[in-house]
């Protein structure tokens, strides 16, 4: 089932007003429950994008027990357009990092996929935002998943109404699969965090842009039914420099000064939506994966790194979000 505007209109101002209700989108619609026991999330101060940014990260990485030895990695950016300046793109920086420290770590192989929403020629937006040169340069592979060869796909859960989707073998041959989003608020979900980035996996060319079929079935739908599909093992995202206001091309810079990682996608976005001054619960992909995907709520999240604070100013967002803003 759809979530209309009107509807989700009306379920976000139930959730803004703090009632106990049930809502027809809200029905379980997923067929297993994959959420761990215990979530891990490490929240680390990096205040640029400089070659620091390499140590930051691997003394991050330690204070998870990951094993990717012999496995296939690929790191899922947020890559989406060109513009100038380090606002909408995760940063080639951050991602050249990542892929050092998981060969160090003993990957059998590192790639690096995106599938851009908006830009339809992926080759003109790695190359203007900085990463063929870097890519080239440390031979690394890159993949362009809206042009990958497709494997039909059973979808994971059932929120769109959609069966199946044709999805990129790179992705779903993938052993660990890394989520590196930018830290950004969107004018149509909210957030655009690690569970809205896998948005990229669907391929444009068979559905359109931006990912028309997405918008068309709902897109806090797609992003539950896709996160119950293609599972995110790990996620490491960008918000040195993140974004609000009008997300997520056209917003503001807002520096933030963090990396976020963690072993639980959902965890990462509540940890994530909890920096902005978002209450997570309001953010419905995020309080819906809650209950099978992973966890949200603080009291199942073992934090490392720095002390999870509110910032002092909540992220600006678009009137219809202001309601995400903690009271």
């Amino acid at each position: 089932m759809r979530l209309s505007r009107r509807g989700f209109l009306v379920g976000s101002a139930a959730l803004a007003a703090g009632a106990s209700v049930s809502l027809p989108f809200l029905l379980p619609r997923y067929r297993s429950d994959r959420r761990p026991r215990r979530s891990r999330v490490a929240i680390l101060h990096a205040d640029q994008y400089s070659q620091q940014i390499d140590e930051i990260l691997a003394a991050g990485l330690r204070l998870f027990s990951l094993d990717v030895r012999g496995k296939r990695v690929v790191l899922k950016p947020n890559l989406v357009d060109y513009l100038p300046g380090d606002l909408i793109n995760t940063h080639p920086a951050l991602v050249l990092a990542a892929a050092e420290a998981f060969r160090r770590m003993g990957a059998r192989s590192v790639v690096v996929a995106e599938g851009p929403g908006h830009q339809r020629d992926t080759h003109l937006v790695i190359s203007q935002s900085g990463y063929h040169d870097s890519l080239s340069r440390e031979k690394i592979r890159f993949v362009d998943l809206n042009r990958d060869e497709l494997i039909r796909t059973p979808l994971g859960a059932g929120y769109t109404g959609m069966k199946n989707l044709f999805l990129p073998r790179t992705v779903l041959e993938a052993d660990y699969l890394v989520s590196m989003p930018k830290i950004k608020v969107h004018h149509w979900s909210g957030v655009t965090l690690s569970m809205k980035n896998l948005f990229g996996v669907v391929p444009g060319a068979r559905y359109g842009w931006p990912k028309n079929i997405l918008h068309w079935k709902g897109i806090q739908e797609s992003i539950l039914d896709l996160c119950a599909t293609v599972p995110v093992r790990f996620v490491i995202a960008d918000g040195i420099v993140a974004m609000e206001g009008n997300g997520p091309l056209n917003g503001n810079p807002r520096p933030l000064g963090r990396i976020v990682l963690a072993d639980d996608p959902v965890a990462a976005d509540a940890t994530c939506a909890r920096l902005m001054g978002f209450n997570p619960e309001r953010i419905v992909h995020i309080c819906e994966g809650s209950r099978f995907l992973g966890n949200s709520s603080l009291a199942l999240i073992d934090q490392a790194g720095e002390t999870l604070s509110p910032p002092a100013t909540p992220f600006r967002v678009v009137p219809d979000w202001e309601y995400l803003h903690v009271a």
